[in-house]
């Protein structure tokens, strides 16, 4: 199935549509492209705030705010999202989790790109509304929607067979 399709897909059955990927073995290209792909969206999703935020406060302009933003959501983002990654999968050791780093990786990074779209929605919320209970909910539902998702994800990536997720 296509990415699209699976990021459709992953709404109604995230576990399936990991268990898929996990069962076509072990694709650190894939992965890596699912969290530089996600990091990117929203990155996207944060210029309507960064326009605002610039003309309110003309004191720092667009361009640094957007380069600023490149390098933390680009550069920085993905290496902490590994380490969070790895710190999830240790912490489900502890609740007995079978799974490995690898599938534990792509259980975070494919949720991240599951729910870029909701990112997307936050940042044009907060660009063109402003702070307020709008922005707030739309950043509510984000949450709750990667939480829900990564979560089950992440219980499919613990779940696996040593034998389909085998390394690290």
């Amino acid at each position: 199935m296509s990415v699209s399709r699976d990021i459709v897909a992953s709404w109604r059955r995230p576990r399936q549509v990991l268990r898929s990927m996990l069962n076509h073995g072990r694709r650190e290209d894939r992965a890596i492209a699912f969290v530089m792909i996600a990091c990117f969206l929203m990155f996207v999703g944060q210029w309507p705030k960064l326009s605002r935020e610039a003309f309110l406060d003309p004191s720092v302009p667009l361009q640094a705010r957007l380069a600023i933003t490149f390098f933390a959501m680009m550069m920085v983002m993905p290496l902490m999202l590994y380490v969070f990654a790895g710190i999830s999968h240790l912490l489900a050791k502890l609740f007995r989790g079978r799974g490995t780093f690898y599938s534990a990786r792509l259980a975070l990074f494919w949720s991240l790109l599951v729910t870029a779209p909701l990112f997307l929605l936050n940042g044009l919320v907060a660009g063109f509304i402003g702070q307020g209970p709008a922005s707030d909910a739309t950043g509510l539902v984000t949450l709750l929607g990667f939480l829900v998702i990564w979560l089950a994800c992440l219980i499919e990536a613990e779940r696996a067979p040593e034998a389909v997720t085998e390394g690290v």
